[in-house]
């Protein structure tokens, strides 16, 4: 199984393809348009690679709620495993993009995981794993 894509809502579909565009930078726009009622009522753009994307969705009337993380129903975060976290981490930080103190980047043997919130206020994960061997990559102690 491969995830294909994600469907998210984000205050700013712009923001979130320069975040992503940041972290992948093979990533593009392969769609885009308005939401049905027409541009007020909002926009989407499928942004990826041929294979997996993230739906990015703006509504026109947005809520702004920012209290969905962690303690309310909703999406905490989306991670990606990447095969190599030094030059993530440096293009990110060439866009102004810092990890979170949540991340993990040399605290487990077998893989490092980033954290980094986007200026849409979503957190997005990235993980690189050392091991090939699902005993080790996988352990959870």
């Amino acid at each position: 199984m491969k995830l294909e894509h994600a469907n998210i809502t984000v205050a700013s579909t712009e923001e979130a393809q320069r975040f992503l565009g940041a972290a992948f930078p093979d990533f593009r726009i392969r769609g885009q348009g308005s939401l049905g009622g027409g541009e007020s009522a909002g926009t989407w753009v499928h942004f990826g690679d041929d294979d997996s994307y993230v739906a990015l969705q703006q509504n026109g009337s947005h809520s702004g709620r920012s209290d969905v993380t962690y303690t309310n129903d909703g999406i905490n975060h989306i991670g990606f495993k990447i095969d190599d976290m030094d030059a993530l981490l440096e293009r990110m930080e060439r866009e102004g993009y810092k990890p979170t103190d949540a991340s993990s980047l040399n605290g487990h043997p077998y893989r490092r995981r980033a954290y980094f919130r986007d200026k849409n206020g979503f957190e997005w994960e990235f993980v690189q794993y050392l091991s090939d061997d699902p005993a080790e990559k996988n352990r959870y102690e």
